[in-house]
């Protein structure tokens, strides 16, 4: 199977072709620039270099979140405008899952973390024996205190990746509690790892496919939070 795999949850973005779980090429940067700059013309370069097309291609992968709210939009907007156009189904993943992908840490919690700013983590907890891969917890929103006092009490060694790895690393450095973070180049979330994540899942219908954002985002909370106060003015 013949995937194109779009990237953009968080600062970097990327794009990957894979074939039958082997890596053909990836176009990545983390040169700060919009996305929606970005994403479709590293996709379109990648695709004429191998001299393929939207034809060629089975699925397209996508990471549909937690992560940066503009940026997980554009991800799906972009992959969903890949398959209309190609008539082609999508493959939507979790950023988190897609994260731990290629990495072999057997006998340590792999602790993927991106910074949701506001005091908290995205964060999901995984184990693998070097082949499968298990999930210790759902995709969630938490302060780095709650990942702490976790680690504290299973007493085992914590493996860190993504843009939140070093919040998440200095604050079990003061703690003393065993860990270790990945190098730099396998520090941010990568295409290369969508595609690994969208093995075995299911396509599906593009239209189908929506952001898993976790949290609302600030217009949402700065509006219910707007509506909380008049509703109260209104009482007294």
């Amino acid at each position: 199977m013949r995937i194109l795999s779009v990237e953009s949850s968080a600062k970097a973005a990327s794009v990957a072709l894979s074939e039958d779980g082997r890596l053909i090429s990836q176009y990545f940067s983390a040169s700060q620039l919009t996305h929606s700059k970005t994403l479709l013309k590293m996709a379109e370069d990648m695709l004429s270099n191998q001299e393929l097309s939207m034809q060629d291609i089975d699925a397209v992968a996508v990471a549909i979140g937690p992560g940066s709210f503009t940026g997980v939009r554009i991800g799906v907007a972009a992959a969903k405008g890949l398959c209309w156009g190609a008539d082609k189904p999508a493959i939507g993943v979790s950023t988190l899952e897609a994260m731990y992908q290629g990495i072999d840490r057997a006998g340590s919690v792999i602790c993927a973390c991106m910074d949701a700013r506001r005091s908290e983590i995205y964060n999901a907890l995984f184990e693998t024996d070097g082949e499968n891969l298990v999930r210790l917890c759902e995709d969630r929103a938490v302060p780095i205190d709650i990942i702490v006092e976790e680690a504290k009490k299973s007493k085992k060694n914590y493996f860190f990746l993504g843009d939140g790895a070093k919040l998440c690393y200095n604050r079990f450095a003061e703690e003393g509690i065993p860990c270790a973070i990945a190098p730099e180049p396998m520090l941010l979330q990568t295409a290369w790892g969508v595609s690994r994540a969208a093995i075995g899942k299911q396509a599906e219908n593009a239209q189908d496919l929506t952001p898993r954002y976790l949290r609302l985002s600030q217009a949402e909370r700065e509006r219910n939070e707007r509506l909380r106060r008049e509703k109260k003015n209104t009482e007294d």
